[in-house]
């Protein structure tokens, strides 16, 4: 049996759960999530308790088992609190700052780049350097913060680029330090 799949959900205060075939969804304070259940995977609500269970031990059972369960556990932190993921710009001139819904990137290119978020995520520059990406959506929010991310990633010889908060870069000596 999944170790993940067996843990309980609890659904907090405020967050109502919806079940209907094999459509689950999720509204909260912060907004509705759902997603589709495929397979043999059941779903039981208990009061504010929700357990997954599977009918057979076939291997693709099995891996969506653990996989709903840590989904749909993601939905409800994504409608209570929510997720947000910050970058820096790190290098001599790299800015951000926004104009309207578009975020203008200056990263030493010719051009600044012109990024637009779309719907369920905002973007925010507390400074120039410092760009804070956050919604309800988990995979979403990690999927523009990688897009934005990708625009100049960090090179291993200076740093410059744009990284995440929390990311250490691993720095390479250059052609010098072998003198």
């Amino acid at each position: 049996m999944s170790r993940i799949g067996k843990k309980i959900i609890e659904i907090p205060n405020g967050v109502k759960l919806d079940i209907k075939d094999s459509e689950v969804s999720v509204t909260g304070p912060k907004g509705t999530l759902s997603m589709t259940l495929t397979g043999d995977i059941r779903i039981s609500v208990n009061g504010n308790e929700v357990t997954f269970t599977r009918d057979n031990e076939l291997k693709k059972n099995k891996a969506l088992h653990g996989l709903y369960r840590a989904l749909l556990m993601n939905m409800v932190i994504g409608v209570t609190e929510g997720y947000s993921k910050k970058l820096e710009l790190v290098g001599i001139g790299y800015k951000a700052e926004l104009k309207g819904d578009f975020l203008l990137i200056n990263i030493g290119y010719s051009h600044p780049i012109i990024f637009k978020a779309p719907e369920g995520i905002k973007i925010e520059v507390p400074a120039p350097t410092n760009i804070i990406v956050s919604g309800n959506d988990k995979q979403l929010v990690g999927l523009i913060a990688a897009k934005i991310r990708s625009f100049r990633e960090p090179e291993p010889y200076k740093g410059k680029g744009i990284k995440y908060d929390t990311e250490k870069i691993r720095r390479k000596a250059g052609k010098t330090a072998a003198k």
